[in-house]
């Protein structure tokens, strides 16, 4: 299947590593204007030299006005607005039963309101274009994942929820709005990465006995499967949470 975003506008969020970085490329690749967001100046830099044509836009999207600013610089590069991804999160926070008010906020802004304010600030855009949305969530928002801080699943599983809630009358818009939930996902600089170099056994272990292929995903994997969603060939495809996780979830 080939997916081509010639004409095509986008703005990705915590695009500078890892998953982000790998839609960002994808996009890129297939034609689309682009503009690109992390809170780290240096890495946009970077980023965007070596991709020639894209913008990038320093901003921290867990601040209200931060991610009306970064939506409205977009706007001003770009002209319009036909895609956004919503990629900005982090999976570290403290042990299960550890968790403080002060935690719990920050967690909660770096891996819910980081999407729901560039949403917000986006909507009208979107709205004007028939736009589609892809927020990244992960499978620690969809079931138990033993190990896994209670501060991220309940966040994530508030993504979730607010991409299930917000579809329809999003729909009304004209505006598709979906969730990329990954399993375990291997790239520079990742939780797995260090585990891997820790204990390697211990990593095959753990994937013999919960993942179905037994195996990490790559970045690029959840790359492609964001741009199905956003292209046209996914039109029909709205308000669901697409796990991408090797065959861990059990529910």
């Amino acid at each position: 299947m080939t997916l081509e975003f010639s004409g095509k506008t986008a703005l990705v969020t915590g695009a500078t590593r890892g998953i982000g970085l790998a839609i960002a490329q994808a996009l890129y690749e297939r034609g689309c204007q682009l503009v690109i967001n992390s809170r780290d100046a240096a890495d946009l830099q970077a980023v965007a030299a070596a991709m020639p044509g894209v913008v990038g836009i320093r901003a921290d999207v867990t601040r209200v006005d931060e991610a009306g600013r970064l939506v409205s610089d977009a706007l001003a590069s770009l002209g319009s607005l036909d895609m956004l991804v919503c990629n900005v999160g982090s999976g570290s926070s403290v042990p299960p039963g550890e968790e403080t008010p002060e935690e719990w906020k920050r967690v909660l802004d770096i891996n819910l309101h980081s999407a729901t304010n560039v949403v917000e600030a986006a909507r009208n855009a979107l709205a004007l274009a028939g736009g589609t949305i892809v927020c990244i969530s992960s499978i620690c928002g969809q079931e138990h994942i033993p190990g896994a801080p209670v501060t991220y699943s309940v966040a994530k599983a508030a993504l979730n929820a607010y991409v299930r809630g917000i579809a329809r009358p999003f729909g009304l818009q004209g505006i598709r709005i979906n969730a990329v939930a990954p399993g375990n996902v291997m790239f520079s600089g990742s939780v797995w990465e260090r585990k891997l170099i820790a204990n390697s056994n211990d990593v095959q272990s753990m994937l013999n006995r919960d993942v179905a292929l037994g195996k990490l995903g790559r970045s690029e994997d959840v790359a492609e499967l964001t741009c199905f969603l956003l292209s046209e060939k996914s039109s029909f495809a709205t308000g669901a949470i697409w796990t991408l996780d090797g065959g861990q979830v059990r529910g």
